[in-house]
């Protein structure tokens, strides 16, 4: 069984980097694509899918905990799980703030504990509590001044965090005033602009000519923004794109069909094909690299298929 010897461990490596500066890099030199990672395995499989950069939904992560994604979450919830993504990928990561868990000082803690935890950007969004997700009816906006505020909290805290604001007033004020708060965003500190739920191509190429910081899109399913491919996003000029939800939406459904099939069967055979294999998962999380830590551990085995 090969292992991933050629990269230290986390156990045996440093600190997390400066990530904000390699996030940077990364999609200053070519469009990025940035799947959602809403735990560490999940992390470490689009790492080894070739991903550069992971982001860490607040969607996403609230459903994993079996929660809504109304602003239920907390900070103390999202730092926890910030830190053991970019523990087990050591990748630059994306991460969804929410609103800022409060006003300006707030924000400046998020700030700190992000960069603490080894993230690499935060997203910022100009809603108010409880919010919604962006591509939902009833959506409730801070005042211009009041996000704004909060953007340039975010700059004065950060030393390398790249800061990206969130705009969910196309669906509720229009494309014209989107822009409008987007440019004050830029102004406060803002160095990314994320325009959400866009209904057309036109749209994101309206913010495109508009604005001259980078711009990221967002490709989640089953909302009101039509399925884009990288080669879209990249031919309109968008910088990045998210598929923020999409590998739990996959992991949900297919533990879904499992569980019917093993409770109407009593039996996992069947779906013994859709499983990753003992090696498979060993190798994803490193066991043996772990276990050659002490030599106090026999060298695990793996058993011949059909042993148990």
């Amino acid at each position: 069984m090969k292992t991933k010897s050629d990269a230290p461990l986390w156990i045996e490596g440093p600190s997390p980097k400066f990530m904000g500066q390699e996030f940077r890099k990364a999609f200053e030199t070519g469009f990025l694509m940035i799947p959602g990672a809403h735990d560490p395995m999940a992390a470490l499989l689009a790492k080894d899918a070739g991903f550069e950069a992971l982001y860490l939904s607040g969607g996403a992560l609230s459903a994993s905990l079996g929660l809504p994604d109304i602003g239920l979450l907390t900070m103390e919830e999202l730092i926890s799980r910030t830190k053991a993504i970019v523990r087990a990928a050591d990748l630059p990561l994306l991460v969804d703030g929410d609103t800022g868990y409060g006003e300006a000082i707030n924000v400046m803690r998020l700030i700190r504990e992000l960069e603490d935890a080894g993230a690499a950007a935060v997203q910022l969004e100009d809603q108010v509590l409880p919010k919604k997700c962006g591509h939902l009816n009833g959506k409730q906006l801070v005042s211009v001044d009041d996000m704004a505020a909060k953007i340039a909290a975010a700059a004065r805290a950060r030393t390398h965090l790249v800061i990206v604001a969130r705009t969910d007033s196309a669906a509720t004020e229009g494309l014209d005033a989107a822009i409008a708060r987007a440019e004050r965003y830029v102004e406060a500190g803002a160095d990314v602009i994320f325009p959400e739920a866009l209904p057309s191509i036109e749209a994101f190429s309206a913010f495109v000519e508009a604005l001259d910081v980078p711009i990221l899109g967002n490709m989640t399913e089953f909302g009101k923004t039509p399925q884009l491919s990288a080669e879209d996003f990249k031919s309109l000029g968008i910088n990045m794109a998210i598929w923020p939800v999409s590998s739990l939406r996959v992991a949900s459904k297919a533990v879904e069909k499992f569980y019917g099939t093993l409770k109407s069967t009593g039996s996992a055979e069947t779906t013994l094909g859709n499983m990753q294999t003992r090696a498979e998962l060993y190798e994803t999380i490193r066991y043996l690299d772990y276990e050659a830590l002490d030599d106090r551990i026999q060298k695990t085995l793996l058993p011949e298929v059909g042993e148990y």
